[in-house]
């Protein structure tokens, strides 16, 4: 399988990742904002995630810089996906979103160390 869906709770956004080497390994990050919310997360190219749903339901949230851009569905407020700081050519996308994956039967999931951001230095 090379092409995923993810969706919100509510099913109002629909994410296509087209993945041709199955998901990436999912990893966590501590920043002030990625630990508040503690979802996992796998990296998809810019080019291969498509809101195929709802793209006028999602909500923007972004802060300091302005390059890490993360989306939430405005009606259920799950976050899909961000556009990464770290890469701006990746979009980080909610592990947990993504249809038929269980973040807990991947434990330990592995955490980054956001708090000392290479772009902070």
């Amino acid at each position: 399988m090379s092409v995923y869906k993810a969706t919100c709770h509510c099913g109002a956004v629909e994410l296509s990742l087209n993945l041709p080497d199955g998901i990436p390994s999912p990893h966590r990050c501590d920043c002030s904002f990625c630990r508040r919310r503690a979802a996992p997360t796998v990296s998809v190219p810019l080019d291969d995630l498509k809101v195929t749903k709802g793209a006028d339901n999602l909500s923007l949230y972004t802060w300091n810089t302005g390059t890490a851009q993360h989306f939430f569905c405005k009606t259920c407020g799950i976050y899909t996906h961000h556009q990464r700081r770290s890469n701006p050519n990746e979009y980080g996308v909610n592990f947990g979103s993504i249809e038929g994956q269980n973040p807990a039967e991947h434990e330990p999931i592995p955490w980054d160390d956001g708090v000392n951001h290479p772009s902070d230095r």
